[in-house]
């Protein structure tokens, strides 16, 4: 049976056709305003794609925020989220937002790697903590970091807290829809990409955030992930997989507070 439609999220939110370029209108005119506290492009490898953007603060940072985007491995890139950095910056942290290539270009387990090559590389960029964040896939690359075979020590010891929104906990569902001739896993891929399935994990708070409208299964996938490692679960009612990252632009909101206080 496929599970497309369990996991088709623009189908059934209103007007979803306007976020995408409403995010990147906003992104950009951010990135204007900054001025030179917005460092563009910064490599973190050798890839067109392997480039992270540095939002910073007027005064020292505090730490370093990440934000990882989704699009389900296959789609946005950093350019279209640089407006969530607004919060942590006006509490005083640098926010980086890294690209990475994305699927059928290379596999997910290829793309873990990437983000674990930009943490790194972010954390030789700032000093002090590190906060993560990401959305959907990017929920699913943020949890991976928590690996300790995927994320050098030096780096794991500087998490602060973690935060996957609307995750993708579990890979093996993604088996059954057509998106996966992309993907191009098996069940043994799917395992060894599956966050719910993570053992041997730095020991780092984590918040499981999903939005309240979103479809059931982003509402499972949240809700097994913060049960299989007992981490804090936060279901924001009144909203869906679209605006669920909006509160990162404000800096009083708790999801920020979370991440950065």
């Amino acid at each position: 049976m496929k599970l497309d439609d369990a996991y088709a999220n623009g189908a059934y939110i209103a007007g979803a056709d306007a976020f995408p370029p409403r995010w990147a209108t906003e992104a950009e005119a951010f990135r204007q305003d900054l001025g030179d506290r917005a460092k563009l492009d910064i490599p973190y490898d050798q890839g067109e794609r392997h480039r992270f953007d540095l939002f910073l603060p007027a005064e020292t940072p505090k730490g370093v925020f990440v934000f990882v985007h989704g699009g389900y491995w296959l789609a946005f890139d950093k350019s279209s989220w640089s407006h969530l950095a607004a919060g942590a910056l006006a509490q005083g942290w640098a926010v980086a937002m890294p690209s990475y290539d994305l699927c059928p270009t290379v596999g997910i387990a290829e793309i873990t790697k990437q983000i674990a090559a930009a943490v790194t590389r972010i954390g030789q960029e700032v000093a002090g903590p590190i906060s993560l964040a990401g959305h959907s896939a990017g929920g699913h690359l943020v949890a991976r970091m928590l690996d300790k075979a995927i994320l050098p020590v030096e780096i794991g010891k500087r998490l602060q807290h973690v935060m996957p929104i609307s995750p993708l906990s579990d890979l093996r569902p993604l088996l059954h829809t057509s998106m996966n001739d992309k993907f191009a896993m098996d069940q043994a891929a799917a395992e060894a990409e599956s966050p719910i399935l993570m053992q041997d994990r730095y020991e780092v708070p984590v918040t499981v955030w999903v939005g309240g409208d979103e479809r059931p299964a982003f509402l499972d996938q949240a809700q097994w992930l913060a049960e299989a490692w007992g981490a804090g679960h936060v279901v924001a009612e009144g909203l869906h997989h679209f605006d669920v990252v909006d509160p990162l632009s404000d800096p009083d909101s708790d999801i920020i507070s979370r991440l950065v206080k």
